[in-house]
């Protein structure tokens, strides 16, 4: 079947296998897709059309891409988060699976403001606002170009009227009360940087690390928290797997109530809440 789209699949799916990915066909599908144009859920009726000779160079470019560990959703420019696909660049963290694990607990309470500090794409409030229409949000990012990405998920989803965002210093710009705080910060330790794996490399620094032990961020955040909620507010931050017990400490030594930690779906935790005291 050479010169065809399933060959384009096979030669994806070897070169994908060699590197290797965790799901080789999947991504294979995926890559195969955006260099033909044939959407995802049609490639199996088009296993047999021919594939020209722009199709197949520009397969080989984003396998080059590919080879070099840059993130599939770096190269396709798009990343699927709890009910949305949100647009991926290098300039904001890329929303995992695993930070929905926070996104499902905030729904678990009752608010109708929040505020999500360290936005990056805008994943995580994007979210909690569509999920309740009746809502308002403020998002904050230091990074001006992490903004415009939010900006533009939040356009693409019909939520810009209902979403304020702030160039900030964690709270530094930030006014007024809410009954929600969600964060997902940079908590990966200093030390622990040169472990990464290489896709990690192609996020922002300043997303993955507070130059420090993991837990600067976790002590701004919860410092300035009880200033910036409404009564009986909650507080919800993702954490690293092993961070549990010194960020659930700190929500303590805080004054916070109902203080709890939540697994991710591989049963890690990943999310410790807190309700002002």
């Amino acid at each position: 079947m050479k010169g065809t789209i399933a060959a384009l699949v096979k030669r994806a799916v070897s070169v994908l296998q060699d590197i290797p990915v965790d799901n080789p066909v999947g991504e294979a599908r995926l890559l195969v897709s955006h260099a033909t144009g044939v959407p995802v859920d049609r490639l199996t009726l088009e296993l047999r059309e021919p594939a020209s000779e722009a199709q197949e160079a520009a397969l080989e470019a984003l396998l080059t891409r590919r080879t070099a560990r840059e993130p599939i959703s770096h190269i396709l420019g798009k990343r699927a988060f709890f009910n949305h696909e949100f647009i991926v660049t290098p300039d904001a963290l890329d929303p995992r699976p695993d930070t929905e694990a926070l996104v499902l607990q905030a729904l678990g309470a009752r608010f109708s403001t929040v505020l999500d500090m360290g936005t990056g794409t805008g994943a995580i409030i994007l979210s909690l606002l569509a999920e309740r229409p009746d809502t308002t949000g403020v998002a904050t990012d230091l990074s001006p170009a992490a903004l415009k990405v939010a900006r533009r998920n939040a356009d693409q989803i019909g939520l810009t009227d209902r979403l304020t965002l702030l160039e900030s210093d964690w709270y530094a710009a930030v006014t007024g009360t809410f009954d929600l705080i969600v964060s997902n910060p940079p908590y990966i330790a200093l030390d622990e940087m040169p472990y990464l794996g290489r896709e990690l490399s192609y996020e922002p620094r300043m997303a993955l690390t507070d130059e420090g032990d993991g837990l600067s961020a976790y002590r701004t955040i919860i410092d300035g928290a009880a200033a910036r909620l409404t009564s009986d507010g909650w507080l919800m931050v993702e954490i690293g797997w092993k961070q549990g017990p010194a960020v659930e400490a700190l929500f303590h030594e805080a004054g916070f109530q109902n203080v709890d930690i939540h697994a991710d779906l591989d049963h890690r935790d990943r999310v410790v809440v807190g309700q002002k005291g």
